[in-house]
């Protein structure tokens, strides 16, 4: 029997809080076409983004491991289309299905990758290049050429100031790489953009495609 018929369609509403740092995990999401952000937050309540869901993942993998609290914020980044599943009946799934098992330790072996290419690449790469990689990683999760998103929030997600994100925005639009305009993002030249971003995203994409096919 497929996880799948065990799940219910959702929609995933943009800046919803779908689970906290320590607390239990009730549902593991499955998104289709939309996607989430998963940040590390201070006591002070900053954050930044250390990984990104689409539909090549899911969140709430620590259950794949056993662990029943959440580590991260997870955050709607994209609004769109989910499964969901309540973690009882996942863990139950898990455990009737080899084939399941198999697959989500891949999963959770790249996204523990992507948690650590993101912490380097927090500490030694500019905004600019950390802007670009990011706008890409949201294209492919968004499966589209154009999505909404405020220099507040890149500034959130990026930690860092949101002049630095207007700094950056503005070169990589002056490239036509991009264009914006009220929080709204248009990616142009998707090549150059790829160009323009630190090699974080390329290692992040072989990741990808070599454990996950």
């Amino acid at each position: 029997m497929s996880i799948l018929s065990v799940c219910e369609p959702i929609e995933l509403v943009l800046a919803k809080v779908l689970c906290e740092p320590g607390e239990p995990t009730r549902h593991v999401y499955f998104p289709k076409d939309g996607f989430i952000s998963l940040v590390a937050r201070t006591d002070g309540g900053a954050g930044v983004e250390v990984g990104m869901v689409g539909r090549e993942g899911m969140l709430g993998a620590q259950l794949v491991l056993g662990v029943t609290t959440a580590p991260l914020h997870g955050l709607v980044q994209g609004a769109g289309a989910a499964w969901r599943i309540t973690a009882r009946d996942f863990r139950k799934e898990l455990l009737r299905s080899a084939p399941l098992q198999r697959s989500l330790h891949r999963y959770v072996y790249v996204l523990m990758a992507q948690l650590a290419s993101s912490a380097a690449c927090l500490r030694f790469h500019q905004v600019g290049p950390r802007l670009a990689r990011w706008l890409l990683m949201s294209q492919d999760r968004a499966h589209a050429d154009h999505f909404h998103v405020t220099h507040e929030f890149l500034a959130y997600m990026l930690g860092v100031r949101r002049v630095g994100i207007t700094t950056a925005a503005s070169a990589l639009q002056r490239g036509g790489l991009i264009e914006y305009h009220r929080g709204e993002v248009s990616v142009l030249d998707r090549h150059g953009l790829e160009e323009a971003a630190c090699s974080c995203y390329a290692a992040d994409s072989k990741g990808y495609a070599d454990i996950l096919g």
